[in-house]
């Protein structure tokens, strides 16, 4: 059964005064603010006062000093969009503020201090500031072992060349250099990695590389606060275990990167099926694709379509099951 107009109105929390003032001004709606004060027989400016609640919701609006009164269903369609991106807004902080808890929570987990012995600080301090070069020497200079990269980005860094200066110095000693590239590199930096490789830094990629981190033996790991492309603030660990944990994580990724040999001879590129293949099991749209592996939208679609009939399959699930079948991933 259709409600009563009137009990909408009621629904948006206005009194049965505001109400009766709505449906008088309906038809003389585009009158002046006078015009319509003499026709509900109410001073102006009393029925400006009036007219404030219904403003609010956007059922009487102004143009110039004329009163305009759009269609009910108009006027409720743009209040529930309003509310809509309103709860959006409010969704998305909860969201925030949800993810936030754990880390209030985990702060507050602590055992008591009388079950504690031999406290000590974690070695290593979150920071910003100081000259990134100098520290960057120091740190080698104060480590032994490998030192390990994850560069989603790092190659467009001004400060490029004299980061290759310094690696350079330390590998001339012995020391061994390892670097995970996204894969888009070899596009759009091929020289940059051209320049390590030929310095003899081993360089594997994969199809995404998700933070900026590097690690120098077992005395140092650098990394952002969060994870992600920003060079400060930067959390730099010194503590052995935090060291040992992030190494093995970097061993892990660097298990399942791709080598790419034939930089250090001048050009080439790596076999991309396995990329391909990562981001069609992820179910990754092939404009998503193109921009993870920096290659074209068309050259994606193709090469698709070429690895599909590579396997004799129809469809990108079939692709995944039959890659999986024949060891490709």
């Amino acid at each position: 059964m259709a409600r009563d107009p009137s009990s909408v109105l009621a629904a948006l929390g206005l009194d049965r005064r505001a109400e009766q003032l709505y449906f008088r001004l309906v038809p003389v709606s585009g009158h002046t603010v006078a015009g319509a004060a003499r026709l509900v027989q109410q001073p102006p400016a009393q029925l400006l006062r009036a007219l404030a609640p219904l403003q609010q919701l956007g059922l009487v609006t102004f143009t110039g000093d004329r009163i305009v009164v759009p269609p009910l269903a108009e006027a409720l369609s743009a209040l529930v969009q309003q509310e809509s991106r309103q709860a959006a807004l409010s969704a998305a902080r909860l969201g925030e503020l949800a993810a936030a808890m754990p880390h209030l929570v985990a702060a507050a987990t602590r055992p008591d201090e009388g079950d504690l012995t031999d406290v000590h600080p974690l070695d290593g301090e979150l920071s910003s500031g100081g000259n990134p070069l100098e520290l960057l020497q120091l740190m080698i200079r104060t480590s032994r072992g490998d030192m390990l990269w994850l560069r989603p980005d790092a190659w467009a860094m001004p400060r490029e060349s004299r980061v290759s200066e310094v690696l350079a110095e330390a590998m001339a000693t012995g020391r061994r250099s390892r670097a995970i590239y996204p894969v888009r590199a070899l596009d759009e930096a091929p020289e940059a990695l051209r320049t390590r490789a030929r310095l003899g830094e081993q360089v594997r990629v994969m199809s995404e590389v998700s933070t900026r981190m590097f690690i120098f033996g077992d005395a140092h790991a650098v990394l952002p606060e969060p994870l992600g492309f920003s060079d400060e603030p930067r959390v730099h660990v010194r503590q052995r275990s935090i060291v040992a944990a992030l190494t093995l994580w970097f061993e892990l990724l660097w298990s399942r990167a791709a080598p790419v040999p034939e930089l250090e001879a001048g050009g080439g590129r790596p076999d991309e099926r396995q990329f391909l293949l990562e981001q069609l099991m992820a179910g990754a749209t092939d404009e998503v694709i193109a921009r993870k592996l920096g290659i074209g939208l068309r050259t994606v679609r193709r090469r698709v379509a070429g690895l599909m009939t590579e396997l004799g399959v129809e469809t990108r699930f079939q692709a995944g099951v039959e890659a999986v079948r024949r060891g490709w991933l």
